[in-house]
């Protein structure tokens, strides 16, 4: 099986006191096995509701109201809870932005890392539990387990409970692993830390890994492909190398803009002008127009369809018509030959 997952055409709302919000519109992507896919955009884009919906962790208010999700050939779009249960852990495993918000603080580590073994070995003595956490902690980095084992998360600093947060994880060596901005929380050093260790982890294990961020220079590091996300869809794709040195969709390019690599001695970085779209009346068009300073006159009027520029890179900009203007790029290149 080529792709372990398979999103096509999702779409997921939600029911607010203001209406229904359109948090995800139309997504389609494929994940690898062993693959790193980097999920990047702006707060409130849709990145973590988009994985959220694939483990089904939504709330009641929140519904997938078309498309499909593919697990290993397997639909499971329909699933319900109770057998959405039997792949969560082992299929998926999810690592939230706060450790200190997943992580109990009146239970020692040891103990924490210990349930979720336990949960998907209910076989397992209490030699071999303990065993296999030990084994955890020492794969997430965590130094002396055998004396951290009997610590509780207050007494480790947020870099090491993100690693406790991971072994957790990890407890039921999972296929495909979802890293929601897990560096958030953290300083920038245990940040580098923090991917490095996911990589390495990755690597070893062969878990397939998409990485949620806001911030382009953080994925830069580990990731094989990057997604980029605004009002609910995803308007750019393709490989790290693609999208960090051949952009092509105007919002790509104020992203890459805001990073300090590209300030070029100014005093100031570059921000993206305007306020993204209200989700629950998604504009007419393209989302972005309003705040794109190279929108055309049809970017108002019609949504543009993902335009294929190689054969892993894509893009929803009407730049990329043949018969659009030919701009050039603000980062270097220009979007169309």
């Amino acid at each position: 099986m080529e792709h372990l997952l398979e999103v096509k055409n999702l779409s997921v709302s939600i029911d607010g006191p203001a209406g229904e919000v359109q948090a995800v519109r139309d997504v389609s992507f494929s994940l690898k096995r062993g693959e790193v896919l980097a999920i990047v955009g702006e707060s409130g884009c849709g990145k973590s509701v988009l994985c959220k919906s694939i483990m089904k962790l939504l709330p009641p208010s929140a519904k997938i109201k078309e498309g499909s999700i593919c697990v290993n050939g397997q639909d499971i779009t329909c699933y319900r809870e109770r057998e959405m249960q039997k792949l969560r852990g082992r299929v998926f495993a999810m690592i939230f932005q706060d450790p200190m918000t997943s992580l109990n603080p009146t239970i020692k580590i040891g103990k924490q890392i210990g349930e979720a073994v336990v949960i998907h070995n209910k076989n397992y003595t209490k030699e071999q539990v303990n065993k296999k956490v030990l084994e955890l902690m020492e794969l997430v980095g965590i130094s002396h387990p055998k004396e951290r084992y009997h610590q509780y998360p207050w007494q480790f600093s947020g870099g090491m409970r993100q690693r406790c947060v991971m072994a957790i994880a990890l407890a039921a060596d999972p296929d495909i692993l979802f890293a929601d901005e897990p560096t958030t929380a953290l300083d920038v050093t245990i940040q580098a830390q923090i991917l490095d260790l996911l990589r390495e982890i990755q690597m070893k294990l062969g878990t397939a890994t998409i990485l949620v961020s806001h911030d382009l220079g953080v994925v830069a590091r580990v990731a094989d492909r990057v997604a980029v996300m605004y009002a609910g869809k995803i308007v750019e794709i393709g490989t790290v190398e693609e999208v960090y040195y051949d952009p092509r969709h105007p919002y790509t390019w104020g992203l890459m803009r805001s990073l300090p690599a590209f300030a070029n001695g100014k005093e100031s970085l570059y921000t993206i002008p305007g306020m993204p779209p209200a989700l629950i009346d998604p504009p007419k068009g393209d989302a972005f127009a309003c705040r794109n300073e190279y929108a055309l006159n049809i970017d108002y009027e019609e949504m543009p369809p993902m335009f294929k520029i190689t054969d892993t890179h894509y893009a929803a900009t009407w730049l990329l018509d043949p018969r659009a203007p030919q701009i050039k790029s603000p980062v270097g290149g220009i979007v169309h030959e």
